[in-house]
């Protein structure tokens, strides 16, 4: 695949603008957050961080990828949380503030995690011809353009709350749509590859967003956070920022291989019906108890 303006331009001016939605809706408060209470965004990064991309390491390998599309895979576990999290989770009576803190931390956690995920992965799957090391000073670049506007949209936040309050749906839908073309952009580059391989690596997105959802809701139950925290880092977990994993796959100076692209494209898709589907479950299954914690103070 070669180099494109499409690519070159589109891609960072997506996320800007997606990332300028999340710092439109974020404040210091939420990285503080953190020192005050530590338990659960340690859970929530221990998950995120480690427990997942060994967990699709090995559900690979069982379902035994293509190289490329394994990388993806991979990709796709080191990506952060994605920032609808923070809205499935509010519908699902989740504790936002806590995503909303999981979202922060991560993204940036990411510049150093992300990288050497991928490199282990192109390692381990891609014959030597084939790998591109992802070079760590051109993800800090990357970075650099995704959390830029993140600070702008925190500038804004701060000093113009009005203006950030009425900006803030504006720019989610202006996201969504942003995200749909990435999507659209991301299977389109590689077509045939998708009619070739989407049964199984669709089948490997559903069962790796459904492992997500899982890691993140049970173990912190099996710690003893409360249920609100619990759905908080299970959307956290189990939404995923596709839109930066499909990004890196795609950009012509990173990894430059839609094919990397197609498990993110695809689970970005899916991720969406089965996060709804946990949060009316968790809903039907413990409603008295969320009602209960309702009150509870946010951490």
């Amino acid at each position: 695949m070669t180099a494109s303006p499409l690519l070159s331009v589109f891609l960072p001016l997506a996320l800007g603008i997606i990332m300028l939605g999340l710092g439109l809706s974020l404040t210091l408060a939420d990285f503080t957050r953190v020192v005050k209470y530590p338990k659960p965004v340690l859970v929530g990064l221990f998950c995120q961080l480690l427990l997942l991309p060994v967990a699709c390491f090995f559900m690979v390998q069982a379902f035994g990828l293509a190289p490329a599309l394994a990388v993806g895979m991979m990709l796709l576990a080191a990506s952060p949380g994605g920032t609808s999290a923070n809205l499935y989770s509010h519908l699902a009576h989740g504790d936002v503030a806590l995503n909303i803190t999981l979202t922060a931390v991560n993204s940036v956690v990411a510049i150093l995690t992300m990288p050497f995920i991928v490199n282990l992965s192109l390692a381990y799957f891609m014959e030597g011809d084939q790998a591109i090391p992802l070079q760590f000073a051109k993800v800090v670049q990357v970075f650099a353009i995704v959390l830029g506007p993140v600070a702008i949209g925190m500038f804004l936040r701060s000093r113009f709350p009005g203006f950030a309050l009425r900006m803030e749906s504006p720019v989610k839908i202006i996201s969504a749509l942003f995200l749909l073309l990435i999507i659209v952009l991301a299977l389109v580059k590689d077509w045939q590859t998708v009619l070739d391989y989407a049964p199984v690596v669709g089948a490997a997105a559903l069962a790796f967003n459904l492992l997500s959802l899982a890691v993140g809701y049970f173990v912190p139950r099996l710690l003893k956070l409360s249920l609100r925290q619990a759905i908080a880092i299970g959307m956290e977990i189990g939404i995923h920022n596709g839109t930066l994993a499909i990004a890196l796959a795609l950009s012509p100076v990173l990894l430059n291989n839609s094919t990397m692209a197609i498990p993110a494209a695809l689970y970005s898709i899916i991720m969406f019906f089965t996060a709804a589907a946990f949060g009316w479950w968790v809903n039907a299954a413990h409603g008295k108890q969320l009602k209960a914690e309702s009150g509870d103070v946010a951490a």
